[in-house]
C-alpha cells in the first residue's frame, strides 16, 4: 500500500512541473519578440555588391599591328597564372601563330616570285638596251662611210653626186630614229623596272611586317606588377583557349594596386537615390573584419542590362579610401551607400510594420500589459528600419510578428484618420514597404 502511495505521489509532481512549463508566466510573450522603439540618427542606404579594381593599370596587349596583316583573331595557346609578380621584359602570354605562319609562308612565295621578275625585267632591259645602242653604232659607222662615198663623188655626174646625198640623208635620218628608238626603250626599261621594283618592295615591306609581327606573338610584360586577367564586353576573363580581336588585343592587365575602385550596378529602382560624392561602407567578402570607407564617384546615366538578367541597371563606381595590401582586383565587395539621414528620429524595424487596406499603416504594441493594434505614419526606409512620424514613443515597444487573436484588437486610429472598417481585415506585414 504504501508503495502505490510513493508512486502516485511521485505521477502526480511530474504532471504538475509539466504543467507549470506549459504555463508559467511569460510563456506566450517569449513566442512573441518584440523591439524597443528607438531614437537617434536615422540612415538611408542602398546596398549593392561589387568588384575591386584599379583605378589605374597598363594594358599588356597583343600587336597592334595585326589589322595591317590582316589577321583579325587569335587565340591565347599560353598565359601565365593570374597573380603572377612580373618584372619588365618577363614572358606573359603567347598567340596562336597558324593563321599567321599560313600567311608569312605565302608571302614569302609571293617575295620570291616578283624577285623573280625583278631579275628578268633587268635582264630584258640590258638586252634591248644593248642592242639600241649597238645598232647607234653601227648606224654611224654607215654615216662616215655615206659621207666619204659623197666626197669622192664630187667629180662624177650630178646624177651620180645627187644620189650619193640622197643615201647620205636617208642613214642619217635612220640614226636619228634610233636615237629616238633608244630614248623610248630607255623609258620602257625605267618604267618596267619602277614597276616591278615597286612590287618587289611591297612584297618585301609586307614580308618584313609579317616577320615583325611574328616575333610580337611572344607578349611580354611592358611594366613590373601583378598579373591580372583581361575581362572582355561580357565579363568573361580572357584565358587560355580565348580569342583576341584585332580591335581590342589586351590579354592582361598590370593594375596599380594603391587606388582601388569598386565597380558595382545599381538597379533602376534606387539610381535615382545616388549621387557623386556620397559616403560608402566597404565591406570585403575575403576579409570581414575589415571595415574600409569610399565614395561615389561616377554614375552612369544609361542603363545596360547584364547577361542573365531581365533587369536594368546602372554601373557606379566607388573609390576606396584606404590603401590596403591585401586588396587584390576581382575581390568582392558589399558597398552600402549612404544616400540620406535624418537626426533624432523614431525608427523600428520593417517587420513590425503591417498595412490594412492600401493607406493605414499599423503595429502592434505593447501599452502596459494589453496589446493595442497602433496606426503609424512612417517616413523614410532603409535595408532594415523605417522611420515613425507619429503614433509611437520612444519608450513603446513593438511586435516583430503578428500575435495570437491580433485581428480580435480594435484599431487605434491616429487624429484626424479615418475610421477603421466595421470588419477587421487580414493583416500582412510590409517587409517591402519601401519598395526598394
Amino acid at each position: 500500500m504504501k508503495r502505490k502511495i510513493f508512486y502516485a505521489l511521485g505521477i502526480t509532481a511530474l504532471l504538475a512541473l509539466s504543467a507549470w512549463f506549459i504555463v508559467r508566466p511569460g510563456a506566450s510573450q517569449q513566442a512573441n519578440l518584440t523591439a524597443p522603439v528607438k531614437k537617434g540618427l536615422f540612415e538611408m542606404t542602398v546596398t549593392a555588391t561589387g568588384e575591386l579594381k584599379a583605378k589605374n593599370s597598363v594594358e599588356i596587349s597583343g600587336p597592334i599591328a595585326m589589322r595591317e596583316v590582316q589577321v583579325y583573331q587569335v587565340k591565347i595557346s599560353n598565359l601565365i597564372p593570374e597573380g603572377t609578380v612580373v618584372k619588365k621584359g618577363d614572358y606573359v602570354a603567347s598567340l596562336d601563330k597558324t593563321e599567321l605562319m599560313n600567311k608569312l609562308k605565302d608571302s614569302e612565295s609571293e617575295l620570291q616570285k616578283f624577285q623573280a621578275q625583278f631579275t628578268q625585267a633587268q635582264l630584258d632591259s640590258s638586252l634591248n638596251l644593248r642592242a639600241a645602242r649597238d645598232e647607234m653604232v653601227n648606224l654611224g659607222y654607215e654615216v662616215k662611210e655615206k659621207h666619204i662615198i659623197l666626197e669622192q663623188s664630187k667629180y662624177e655626174p650630178p646624177a651620180t653626186i645627187r644620189q650619193a646625198e640622197i643615201d647620205l640623208e636617208k642613214i642619217r635620218r635612220k640614226q636619228e630614229q634610233s636615237r629616238q628608238n633608244l630614248k623610248i626603250k630607255r623609258d620602257q626599261a625605267i618604267a618596267k623596272m619602277s614597276e616591278v621594283g615597286a612590287q618587289l618592295a611591297q612584297a618585301q615591306s609586307k614580308v618584313d611586317r609579317l616577320r615583325a609581327v611574328v616575333g610580337q606573338f611572344e607578349i611580354t610584360a611592358p611594366e613590373p606588377g601583378m598579373v591580372i586577367y583581361h575581362r572582355d564586353w561580357s565579363g568573361k576573363k580572357v584565358i587560355v583557349g580565348s580569342t583576341v580581336n584585332a580591335w581590342d588585343p589586351t590579354v592582361a592587365t598590370l593594375p596599380d594596386l594603391t587606388t582601388m575602385i569598386s565597380k558595382t550596378y545599381v538597379n533602376e529602382v534606387d539610381i535615382r537615390k545616388i549621387r557623386q560624392g556620397q559616403t560608402v561602407k566597404v565591406g570585403l567578402d575575403a576579409f570581414p573584419e575589415k571595415k574600409l570607407t569610399g565614395k561615389v564617384v561616377s554614375v552612369a546615366n544609361v542603363g545596360e542590362q547584364l547577361p542573365n538578367s531581365d533587369s536594368k541597371v546602372f554601373e557606379v563606381n566607388i573609390l576606396i579610401n584606404e590603401s590596403d595590401t591585401t586588396l587584390r582586383p576581382a575581390m568582392t565587395t558589399s558597398n552600402l551607400v549612404l544616400t540620406g539621414s535624418v537626426k533624432d528620429a523614431l525608427h523600428i524595424p520593417l517587420e513590425a510594420v503591417h498595412t490594412q487596406g492600401d493607406s493605414i499603416n499599423y503595429v502592434f504594441k505593447l501599452n502596459g500589459s494589453s496589446l493595442v493594434r497602433q496606426q503609424v505614419t512612417l517616413g523614410q526606409t532603409n535595408e532594415n528600419e523605417v522611420v515613425v512620424l507619429d503614433g509611437l514613443k520612444e519608450t513603446e515597444e513593438v511586435y516583430l510578428s503578428v500575435p495570437k487573436d491580433a485581428d480580435r484588437k480594435e484599431l487605434v486610429l491616429l487624429p484626424r484618420a479615418r475610421p477603421a472598417p466595421a470588419t477587421p481585415a487580414q493583416s500582412k506585414p510590409v517587409a517591402n514597404l519601401s519598395a526598394r
